[in-house]
């Protein structure tokens, strides 16, 4: 009985996978925060590029180019 807690306490095969489980959960959760903000960029970026789109349409066209 006492060899078998011993060796219990002295196993470490499944910490391994649980330190790969925490880092894969920290990356996961840096990446969403990541694209996250990019999404938000990207959302400002494509509304004004469809706002001066719109203008020049409504303009006819004339945005300084011969």
């Amino acid at each position: 009985m006492l060899t078998t807690l011993k060796n219990l306490i002295n196993d470490e095969s499944g910490a391994t996978a649980i330190e790969y489980g925490l880092i894969a959960a920290l990356v996961s959760v840096a990446a969403i925060g990541a694209l996250e903000a990019m999404g938000t960029s990207l959302d400002g970026m494509f509304t004004s590029v469809s706002t001066k789109l719109d203008g020049a349409v409504a303009g006819g066209g004339a945005g300084g180019m011969p």
